[in-house]
């Protein structure tokens, strides 16, 4: 690809139109609809999805796995929450709990108690694993 093109407004739109479409499992493209740019995004997408998910080829799963999600789960060991892997497979329960152990390498008691000091301070009450 050459560099010129990511530059251009059009073929931002249709990379980030097919990366949208490629994200979802459940679409395929059409590709002789589309142009060199909508189907370098949904490649790019497909990949990011079956590194969170697994192959489409092998199913598709009960829960999806997004960055929201990894980033949920690494949030969540940050700050010493319990975690739910009710429904993902087993590939995905690996990742996310790379991302949850990452958290908890960072995981600091002071923080913890400061942030959650702070929440209720606003009645916020959250239910924590510790």
């Amino acid at each position: 690809m050459e560099t010129k093109k990511i530059f251009s407004p059009v073929y931002r739109q249709d990379y980030f139109e097919g990366y949208s479409i490629g994200l979802n499992p459940f679409l395929q493209i059409n590709s002789k609809n589309k142009n060199e740019a909508f189907a370098a995004g949904f490649n790019s997408a497909r990949m990011d999805y079956e590194r969170m998910n697994g192959l489409i080829s092998h199913g598709i799963p009960e829960r999806i796995v997004t960055n929201k999600v990894l980033e949920d789960f690494l949030i969540a060991g940050l700050i010493g929450l319990s975690i739910d892997t009710e429904g993902y497979t087993a590939y995905q329960i690996s990742l996310l709990d790379k991302w949850y152990q990452s958290g908890i390498e960072k995981y600091d008691l002071n923080q913890n108690l400061a942030l959650l000091e702070l929440l209720e301070n606003n009645d916020i009450h959250i239910n924590h694993g510790f």
